[in-house]
């Protein structure tokens, strides 16, 4: 098995694959390739780019935001989290951290700046 950063292992795809819209067999429109569209939306939460830098093997950014969008406003992606927030009790693969054990720099806490002789 070959290992893609940002990508999804194969055992990880089977087991979100069931929950999306547009496969074989499903009521609709069937997906040209969600496996790809998937691994477009985790590549740019995990690497922190804005949508239109996407890199090009994942299509046109625009129609991967315009579908992201549409599965937001349908529900989709709250309906897998909730099927995968359920199994992990079992997994734990992956952690969630709230920000009461994250520290900011002091300079983030919004402290006032000293003023200097110039700025009197």
């Amino acid at each position: 098995m070959t290992t893609r950063r940002y990508a999804l292992r194969d055992d990880q795809w089977e087991r979100l694959e069931p929950l999306l819209p547009g496969r074989p067999g499903s009521v609709g429109v069937t997906a040209r390739d969600n496996r790809l569209f998937v691994d477009a939306v985790l590549y740019r939460y995990r690497a922190g780019i804005p949508w239109r830098d996407l890199p090009g093997r994942f299509g046109d950014w625009k129609n991967v935001h315009r579908r992201y969008s549409r599965w937001s406003k349908d529900g989709v992606w709250k309906r897998v989290f909730q099927v995968l927030a359920r199994d992990m009790g079992a997994d734990n693969e992956y952690v969630m951290i709230d920000a009461t054990i994250v520290r900011a720099h002091q300079h983030a806490a919004g402290a006032l700046k000293k003023k200097t002789e110039k700025a009197k």
